[in-house]
């Protein structure tokens, strides 16, 4: 090989072997030169807002099964009939009770089909008779927990075949999430300060910042009699509190004490 090619090849191969070791010695000082922290917090707070679900219901006769018709259609306007005119009792209830019509709201009417024991045949097999289910559900916002005795005196009084609970809930879910959010990156900047602190180094500017957990609020559900015809509900609720989970992970650079 010439000499000047020889050179070259040589003085390539002395290039790249300086830039590997150059690359090597930085990210060896990156790791030397940095502290990893992780933080969680947890927020408590007391609900301010709620929503009532109530059930009314009507069923039509029960018929035998093998009947060709077991869905009559004049039975099931008449059970129709019954469970509309129950509806706009328990809206003007409402109403009367101070809750605004924006409040009130009406799902969709769900029917479904009942099975039930009947009587013994001749050849001793029990028969199946079978009704139909039309139900319609409904949800009250509450937005003052105070009136919440006043609001179920006023379903009872509206004769609700079921009241589903009570779910507790926040006007302002995110102000409440970002205070948890807060909160985490407050503790995992006190962690860093007392650990660089104890031992003798000082924290430069943050290099990353993540969530290991991101704060959610989840409403809190009270459950309650499944039927106030046969069990009234309690004369008091307390919404208690909810916790707001919230984790970070921080890395700082960090440099010895002058």
């Amino acid at each position: 090989m010439p000499r000047s090619l020889l050179s070259k090849f040589l003085l390539a191969g002395a290039l790249v072997a300086t830039v590997s070791f150059t690359a090597m010695a930085v990210q060896a000082d990156d790791i030397r030169s940095r502290l990893d922290v992780q933080a969680e917090a947890q927020l408590e707070v007391v609900p301010d807002r709620a929503a009532l679900n109530a059930r009314l219901w009507e069923r039509t006769p029960a018929v035998a099964r093998d009947e060709e018709s077991p869905s009559d259609p004049a039975a099931l306007r008449e059970a129709r009939d019954r469970l509309e005119e129950r509806a706009a009792v328990l809206i003007r209830t409402l109403e009367e009770a101070g809750v605004e019509r924006d409040a009130i709201s009406a799902g969709s009417l769900n029917v479904q089909p009942e099975y039930l024991p009947g009587a013994r045949t001749s050849e001793g097999e029990r028969e199946t008779l079978v009704r139909t289910r039309l139900e319609r559900p409904f949800q009250v916002k509450v937005a003052d927990l105070e009136r919440l005795p006043l609001l179920l005196d006023a379903l009872t009084k509206a004769g609700v075949n079921a009241l589903d609970g009570v779910m507790y809930d926040l006007a302002d879910r995110d102000a409440a999430t970002d205070e948890a959010l807060v909160m985490a990156l407050e503790k995992a900047r006190h962690k860093a300060e007392l650990m660089a602190s104890t031992l003798g180094v000082t924290l430069g500017p943050v290099i990353t910042v993540s969530e290991t957990q991101s704060p959610i609020y989840a409403p809190r559900m009270m459950a309650m009699s499944a039927d106030m015809r046969e069990s009234a509900p309690q004369a008091e609720y307390r919404p208690g509190t909810v916790t707001i989970d919230a984790g970070v992970s921080v890395s700082w650079t960090i440099e010895p004490e002058s």
